[in-house]
């Protein structure tokens, strides 16, 4: 298996490579050549393995430049007893609905070390990371952009790792105090936090021009793991074959085969979701993936209309779902990628299209959205947010986290008779406790293992969105060979 670009300029790089560089070298992003089929005689035998097991067995098809039995070991480490809370490492909770077959239920992603979903593809690649390195007798400067979670979730998965240092960009003053501390509260020699005056898509943005920007790349030793890596996209496509498989348990052996549910997405830079793209194109029963946003709707407005307009920073929201302000996603070039005929040459035009007038226009293609790619999509408010925490507790007696929250009240909307639908858990409510209090009245503490998390020290650099200061400091820190 090989890897290209979006853009056509890359020479085709096998997985270990595009782990290490991120971006590619074009500027576009690394996707397979062709993604690899499964049968539903293959997703079947896999039904008793447990999550480590199954790991190995997808990426497999993606890693193939991994000797199987050391890929077997990196996702043992990455997805340990001693890392995650379930025994299942992501177990299923049914919500709403009367029987297993056509109601909603929850998919359990949030039981690692940071309680978001990002520990599920963070474990891995940091893993990953720390093989490939000692391997190559290489160093790897990890940048990165967080509106939430990416950051405490790849810090945690890299801390004290041989041959690595992290920079982690975050929006000054736009993350919950828990999402902070997790951060900031690390002492490693190895963990850089920069808070930038700005909104997220302020951070992506520095963090596409120094990967961009080949020479400096080369010079410090450049790689990232925002979801723009596809070594990240690569891992969450487990969890999606993991929950058909949970699911279909309860479904009469006979009728499994081809057997769909639909999977609900709180989404902002598209990483999740494009994840559960590539496992449809697998081969796994997926009848839609329902794409769930919150006021920052631009994906949103994209999927209805079929007209992507990323807005600026003065026109993103600071929300009660921090994670997911975002107005522009990274990650949907690899969609528009496939929805073009994988032609790059077309790519380029979509995107020059958006340099020059601020936006794409693919109201041709808007049936395909659905017809093709099973895609819907909706969006969710701040009281939106705070009625479905109600609901959902008060019907089942779980609390969820308004990203959460933002996922189930738009699945509702879409859910279909004897369809299961499967919403993907963002992060545990104990993260947000000021919204779970104005929803439930219930006050939250902390977890028992994180208990003096938000009376920590913090360690933080603020910065200006400033891309001159941000490379100074880059280059003045970054590991060398």
């Amino acid at each position: 298996m090989k890897y290209i670009s979006t853009r056509g300029g890359m020479d085709a790089a096998p997985y270990s490579a595009i782990l290490l560089e991120g971006l590619a070298t074009d500027g576009g992003l690394v996707v397979p050549e062709t993604v690899p089929q499964v049968t539903m005689e293959e997703i079947e035998g896999w039904r008793g393995l447990d999550y480590p097991q199954l790991a190995a067995e997808i990426l497999s098809r993606y890693a193939t430049d991994i000797p199987r039995e050391d890929l077997d070991e990196l996702c043992r480490a990455a997805y340990s007893r001693e890392k995650f809370v379930s025994e299942q490492i992501v177990p299923l909770t049914p919500l709403e609905g009367a029987s297993p077959i056509g109601q909603i239920s929850l998919v359990g992603l949030s039981e690692g070390p940071t309680l978001a979903f990002k520990d599920m593809a963070m474990q891995f690649l940091g893993q990953a990371l720390e093989y490939v390195l000692a391997r190559s007798d290489r160093t790897l400067n990890i940048i990165g952009a967080t509106s939430g979670d990416t950051g405490s979730a790849a810090e945690y998965a890299l801390r004290g790792k041989d041959g690595v240092a992290v920079f982690m960009l975050s929006p000054q003053g736009r993350m919950s105090d828990f999402q902070r501390a997790q951060m900031y509260s690390l002492t490693d020699d190895n963990i850089h936090n920069i808070a930038v005056e700005g909104v997220f898509d302020d951070c992506q943005n520095l963090v596409k021009a120094l990967s961009g920007d080949l020479a400096f790349k080369r010079q410090n030793f450049l790689g990232t793991v925002n979801s723009i890596n596809l070594g990240r996209i690569s891992a969450q496509m487990v969890y999606y074959f993991w929950a058909w498989l949970r699911q279909t348990d309860a479904v009469p052996v006979g009728e499994r085969a081809g057997f769909e549910v639909s999977f609900t997405v709180p989404s902002g830079n598209f990483g999740n979701i494009l994840s559960g793209h590539l496992a449809r194109a697998m081969g796994l029963p997926i009848r839609h993936l329902v794409l769930a946003a919150n006021e920052n709707n631009v994906l949103d407005q994209f999927f209805r209309t079929g007209t992507y307009a990323p807005r600026g920073a003065a026109e993103t929201f600071a929300t009660s779902s921090p994670s997911m302000d975002i107005s522009k996603a990274s990650n949907l070039e690899r969609f528009i990628f496939d929805l073009l005929g994988r032609d790059p040459e077309r790519l380029s035009a979509a995107w020059h299209e958006l340099d020059e007038t601020g936006r794409i226009n693919l109201i041709a293609e808007l049936p395909r959205f659905i017809e093709e790619f099973g895609i819907q999509s909706g969006t969710s408010t701040h009281a939106d947010r705070v009625a479905t925490i109600r609901s959902v507790f008060a019907t089942s007696g779980v609390l969820i986290d308004p990203h959460t929250a933002d996922g189930v009240k738009v699945a509702r909307e879409f859910v279909e008779p004897g369809i299961p639908m499967l919403v993907l858990e963002t992060a545990k409510p104990e993260k947000f406790p000021d919204i779970v209090f104005e929803a439930t009245g219930e006050r939250l503490g902390m977890p028992e293992h994180l208990a003096d998390l938000l009376d920590l020290p913090q360690h933080v650099t603020e910065m200006a969105d400033d891309e001159v200061e941000l490379r100074g400091f880059i280059a003045s820190r970054a590991v060398k060979p």
